[in-house]
């Protein structure tokens, strides 16, 4: 006699786009923190190489991006157009967290994120992870990014929350 078949592993998908390495930095460290969570499988993907097939493969979601010109990143964007309408109306009610890497503020792409998971009818587990770099001049804003390690904690805190909320069903 056989026991219980163990449950099928939930997914977090991450998808990033970075420029500068800032975003990449922050989106790795979730990612960290998520694979200490056993029974969830962590994908880390830019948001050039993920398509509508990964979106409807994954239970949750961590969306990174760099805040340019007081909105998303154009390519986070374009992977929104090139989803949005496959996955529409089959990903209802699966979590998500967004995570963004700006120069001064960071509000308005988070809230953008937001406007497309409500189209999605995603929800919200946390709050927008903003981190300000301060980059202000063109050389500054062009320049490779480092975030500190605090702000990297913090990053691997809310992968290894969303993971864990996946892994004991709350989400």
């Amino acid at each position: 006699m056989t026991g219980p078949a163990a449950p099928a592993p939930k997914t977090l998908l991450i998808v990033f786009h970075s420029l500068t390495g800032g975003t990449r930095q922050m989106a790795e460290a979730a990612a960290r923190g998520a694979a200490g969570e056993a029974g969830v499988a962590v994908r880390l993907l830019a948001a050039r190489a993920a398509g509508a097939a990964d979106v409807l493969a994954a239970d949750g979601y961590l969306f990174a991006t760099p805040e340019n010109l007081a909105a998303m990143a154009g390519v986070m964007k374009d992977f929104f157009d090139r989803t949005y309408y496959p996955a529409l109306g089959r990903i209802a009610g699966r979590p998500y967290a967004t995570l963004v890497c700006a120069g001064s503020d960071g509000t308005n792409a988070a809230r953008q994120i937001a406007r497309i998971a409500t189209g999605w009818r995603l929800r919200a587990v946390a709050e927008p992870l903003i981190v300000i770099t301060r980059a202000q001049t063109p050389e500054a804003i062009l320049a490779p990014k480092t975030i500190g390690a605090a702000d990297l904690a913090r990053c691997e805190e809310r992968g290894a929350a969303l993971a864990a909320g996946l892994a004991l069903g709350i989400f």
